[in-house]
């Protein structure tokens, strides 16, 4: 069977959830993940996402 929902969430955001990461700084990257950062919520890539929850 195909997957006909699969990405179902982020195709209703901007740019399919696409930009630039506010750690890391790669563009065109999924950013789909919200954090504070410096006090400010920003989203992150599932990378940063990652590296920030294991240096926890």
């Amino acid at each position: 069977m195909s997957k006909a929902h699969r990405g179902k969430g982020i195709r209703e955001l901007p740019a399919h959830g696409r930009g630039t990461c506010a750690r890391c700084k790669k563009e065109n990257i999924k950013v789909l993940y919200e954090t504070e950062l410096d006090g400010a919520k920003v989203k992150i890539c599932k990378f940063c996402n990652a590296a920030l929850k294991n240096s926890k």
